[in-house]
Order: C-alpha cells, then sequence, then structure tokens
C-alpha cells in the first residue's frame, strides 16, 4: 500500500490543508524524508527540481516549529533566488495554519521586512544576503533557530553564497536539524553535510541529470537572422514557454521584438526590481502572458505549473546552465520540450555540451510539429497540431519544415484577433488561443499530487 501523509506522521490539520488542495499522496523524495524529518533527524536530500522539496522539508518545520519571540525566529530556510523564496513561504502559508512565516530578501523596501521581524516569526524563509544586511542592522538574531533547511545548495554555491550561508549556520543553535536538498551533493555541497550536519539521513529520488531525461529536446539549425520567427512561431505552438536570452538587454529586445508580432510576453532578469519580477511572473502563470523572456536569473527557483516548453534563443553558458533552463518544463511528472536555436557557428559547442550532456539528439531543420508531437505525458491524449504562424513584417515564403502559408495566415489572424485569456494555469482550463484543442488535451489531467 502507497504511504499517505498520515501514515508518515503529518498531523490532522496539515493532511486537511493538503487535501483541501487536492494532495492526498506524497512524491517520492517526500515519502523518502518526511517521517525522519519528523523526527528531528537531518537530511541530506538529493532530488530534482519540481519533485516535491518543499513539501518534504516544510510539513516538518510546520509540525515541529514553536513559538517565537520578537526579532528571534525558531526556524529558517535558505534559499538562492527571491523567487524561490516568494514560493516557499506561499506553499508553506498554505498549511501553516497558526504558524507564522515571513520571507525576507534584497531588492525591495526593509519596511515591511522588519515590521514582521517586529511582529515575530516563527519560520523566517531568507537570502542570504538580505539576511546577514538584517542581521547587521540588529533587527533579527538567529540564537534562537533550531532548524535550518538549505534549499537548492547547488544553486548557492553556483552563485557564491556558500561562504553566507557558513556564517549564518555559524550563528543558529548548536544543536539544531540541518536539513539540505539538492540536486547534486558533490563539491560544496559536501563540504556543507560534513561540517554543518550530523549523522543525516540520505534521501535521494531520481537521476543525478534529472532535467535531461524528463523533458523531449530538439535542436534546431537556425540563422540568427530568423530566430525571432522561429521564436514567435515556436510559443504559438507551444502555447505556453520560457524563453532564455544571456543579457538583460537581450532579453528586453527579444520581448519587444515578439510583442509586435502579436506574442503577449514578459520579461524577468537581474535588472528589474522585485516587484517588476514578481508581477511577471504572476501574469505568466495565470496565463495573461504567453511567454516569459528571462535571463539565466529565473532558471533556477521558479516553479510554474505545466510549461510546455523551454526555449534556448540563446545558447546557455555551460551544460549546468541548459540543466537549470531545461528543469523549469516536465516537471513533476508533467509532460515538456526544449527547444535549442542553433546558429551554424555555434554547432561545434553545442556538440561539445551535448556530449557532456549525453543528449544525442541530431540537430535537424525546424519542425513545429515537434513542438506538439513530443512533450506530453504517456497518459495524456494525442494533442492536436498548432498551425505555424507568419507575423507581419516576415517573408511569406515557408521555412524549411513549415507548415503551409494558409495555416500560417490563420494563426496569425487568430493571434493578432484576440488577445490572451487569463487563468489557464491557475484554474487549469485552457486559455481561449489558437492551440484551443491542443491546450484542452495538455491540461485535462487529474489534481492528485502537486509540486511543492
Amino acid at each position: 500500500m502507497p504511504p499517505t501523509f498520515a501514515r508518515l506522521g503529518v498531523p490532522e490539520s496539515i493532511c486537511r490543508a493538503l487535501e483541501e488542495r487536492g494532495i492526498t499522496q506524497p512524491f517520492d523524495i517526500q515519502a523518502a524524508a518526511m517521517a525522519d524529518a519528523m523526527a528531528g533527524h537531518d537530511i541530506c536530500g538529493r532530488a530534482p527540481t519540481g519533485s516535491g522539496k518543499t513539501l518534504a522539508f516544510g510539513i516538518p518545520l510546520v509540525a515541529n516549529t514553536v513559538r517565537a519571540r520578537p526579532h528571534r525566529p525558531t526556524a529558517l530556510v535558505l534559499a538562492p533566488t527571491r523567487e524561490l523564496a516568494d514560493q516557499i513561504m506561499t506553499e508553506l502559508r498554505s498549511f501553516a495554519g497558526g504558524v507564522r512565516v515571513a520571507v525576507v530578501y534584497g531588492g525591495v523596501g526593509y519596511g515591511r521586512q522588519i515590521e514582521s521581524l517586529r511582529r515575530g516569526v516563527d519560520i523566517l524563509v531568507a537570502c542570504p544576503g538580505r539576511l546577514e544586511d538584517l542581521i547587521e542592522q540588529g533587527v533579527v538574531s538567529l540564537g534562537a533557530v533550531d532548524a535550518v533547511v538549505i534549499d537548492e545548495a547547488d544553486r548557492m554555491a553556483d552563485m557564491g553564497f556558500v561562504p553566507a550561508v557558513r556564517r549564518l549556520l555559524d550563528q543558529t543553535s548548536p544543536d539544531r536539524q540541518t536539513m539540505l536538498f539538492s540536486a547534486t551533493l558533490d563539491g560544496d555541497v559536501a563540504s556543507l553535510t560534513r561540517d554543518y550536519q550530523h549523522h543525516p539521513v540520505r534521501c535521494e529520488v531520481g537521476e543525478e541529470t534529472p532535467n535531461v531525461v524528463a523533458a523531449d529536446h530538439v535542436f534546431w539549425n537556425v540563422a540568427r537572422a530568423e530566430r525571432i520567427g522561429v521564436t514567435a512561431d515556436a510559443i504559438a505552438a507551444s502555447g505556453s514557454a520560457i524563453v532564455f536570452c544571456r543579457t538583460r538587454h537581450g532579453c528586453d529586445r527579444l520581448a519587444r521584438q515578439l510583442g509586435r508580432t502579436g506574442i503577449a510576453t514578459a520579461a524577468i532578469h537581474g535588472g528589474r526590481s522585485q516587484n517588476q519580477r514578481t508581477r511577471a511572473l504572476g501574469e505568466f502563470a495565470a496565463g495573461r502572458v504567453q511567454a516569459l523572456i528571462a535571463t539565466d536569473v529565473a532558471a533556477r527557483g521558479i516553479h510554474v505549473e505545466r510549461v510546455a516548453a523551454v526555449i534556448h534563443y540563446d545558447a546557455p553558458e555551460d551544460h549546468k546552465a541548459y540543466l537549470h533552463r531545461s528543469g523549469r518544463t516536465a516537471r513533476a511528472g508533467e509532460g515538456g520540450v526544449v527547444v535549442s536555436l542553433v546558429p551554424p557557428e555555434q554547432a561545434r559547442e553545442l556538440g561539445r555540451m551535448q556530449r557532456q550532456l549525453d543528449i544525442r539528439q541530431p540537430i535537424t531543420e525546424v519542425d513545429m510539429a515537434a513542438i506538439t508531437r513530443l512533450g506530453r505525458p504517456a497518459n495524456s491524449e494525442p494533442a492536436a497540431v498548432a498551425e505555424d504562424s507568419n507575423p507581419p513584417g516576415r517573408e511569406s515564403q515557408p521555412r524549411r519544415g513549415a507548415e503551409p502559408s494558409g495555416a500560417r495566415r490563420q494563426s496569425r489572424s487568430r493571434r493578432n484577433g484576440r488577445p490572451p485569456q487569463s487563468g489557464s494555469r491557475a484554474s487549469g482550463q485552457p486559455s481561449r488561443s489558437r492551440s484551443r484543442n491542443r491546450s484542452r488535451n495538455r491540461n485535462r489531467r487529474p489534481p492528485a499530487k502537486s509540486a511543492a
């Protein structure tokens, strides 16, 4: 018999809160880590992004955290990015009941964060930089923290946060429970485990490179001058996509260019304020925009349900960046497709990256049908192939692999004649897009388990 949250020792009040959201069966990492975490053991967990790690550590935190005094939280969650910290806070609050949860990170004013700490916070979710800043100001002390979670520890290492994490851990109770979760457990992550965990229970779920095996990957031979048109067509075919660029300027420029073709976009990168980034992410998650145009700041820590496609408009910096970007789709058992646009001069570099990732797909000509043919869960119904599009200002001659021009005209008419509708992901219902039948089939899934 598969485990249930109740069998894992989760309190009845939390079980009820999860059931109200349709969460009735634990995911693998939750089943592996929950009982030991509830018992107060240190946890060293490896699991792919989107596998439910937030509930794996969040439920034990909420169940075991004691009431905190002002300015002295009793539990701490460290996250590498503002977006991830916000999402963890929101997830914990959904079942926390009377447990007080707050978040602190940079890029926004201090006022609300200081006021929350003054009133008292039981579980504090924080990015290392802002937390150290508040400690220096005397606004918060970590001396009462007896439970710490380090989430996305490998990303912490990639971003250079490990020294700050060590300084923060040194200020917490020496008898604390320490739970560490990461996609990989080597290098700096292994040193954190060695120095700050005591006989941790090791829980490993999924492959070491889960983001590669979870999605379908295609590589298209596309000249630089044709990338905008191909990207617009791929977004139209998928219905929802995250498009990655290398620079902030390139990100904003592509968002404007795609907007001229009728694609509703929102940009997210480190040059945007936190309010702008939060608004962009919310509009994308709610279905009010079709594409999120992002730099690598968004490659980790963002969780949006049912992102149909990831598009590498600019080549990733290395194979790790490819993994982090690609992990935004095919999350928690969902289907997804990853599209790389490969200019001829980058084919050799791409080949080296493929060998590092053990991805053997060839570079092919553009094939929009692949977007709907691939990326579906095994139990989903066949999706209708989306029509290709020919936005204004582009030549009407079909590219190799493109569909007939009549289909492109029909798609363009739909895109420019009716703005995107909201709520496709938030409500579980398809948006009124040119790919109506395909989106309906993709979203027709039982609401059982949710990735935290």
